[in-house]
């Protein structure tokens, strides 16, 4: 079983692929798709079709595992621009017949750490003692890809920790 996790973002968008093979999960590949500030939306935007297209067929995963859009109100451009990233993910996703779970960010944290406001800090150290990784996952887009891959895992029946739900 493998597990596709992304933290959508249009300037920097972290993903991960772990593996659960024979009772053991392993972290396959962690990294981030980076645009330039400079280039149009439209571009920007193409590149991460790219960069996802190229990492599903890499990596060829069973699901994928997503953060849902949140908004704060004070900043509603944010969430708007990483909406944009986002849907352009999910109909890569679509268009390669792979099937998505989409999840909150205090459910990602509930479900790695047991507390749904952990810090950054608290899911780097967590995700580093359940794949038994000898560095923290960095950068954070990173560990927030690899979160939403574990509590992929673990919400669909697929996980190999019993992490808390």
């Amino acid at each position: 079983m493998r597990i596709l996790g992304i933290d959508p973002g249009l300037q920097v968008c972290g993903y991960a692929c772990i593996e659960s093979k024979s009772g053991k999960t392993n972290l396959l590949e962690g990294g981030v798709i980076r645009t330039t500030a400079s280039k149009t939306i439209e571009k920007r935007l193409n590149q991460i079709a790219e960069d996802i297209d190229s990492i599903l067929d890499k990596f060829k995963p069973d699901v994928v595992g997503v953060e849902q859009l949140y908004s704060h109100y004070a900043h509603p451009r944010t969430a708007i621009l990483m909406g944009h990233a986002r849907g352009v993910i999910l109909q890569r996703c679509a268009g390669a017949g792979i099937e998505v779970k989409s999840y909150s960010a205090t459910r990602i944290k509930k479900c790695v750490t047991g507390n749904g406001h952990a810090s950054k800090e608290q899911m780097q150290r967590t995700i580093q003692t359940i794949l038994k990784l000898r560095e923290l996952p960095k950068p954070a887009d990173v560990a927030d890809a690899v979160a939403a891959a574990i509590c992929c895992a673990e919400m669909t029946g697929k996980s190999q920790w019993g992490v808390s739900r």
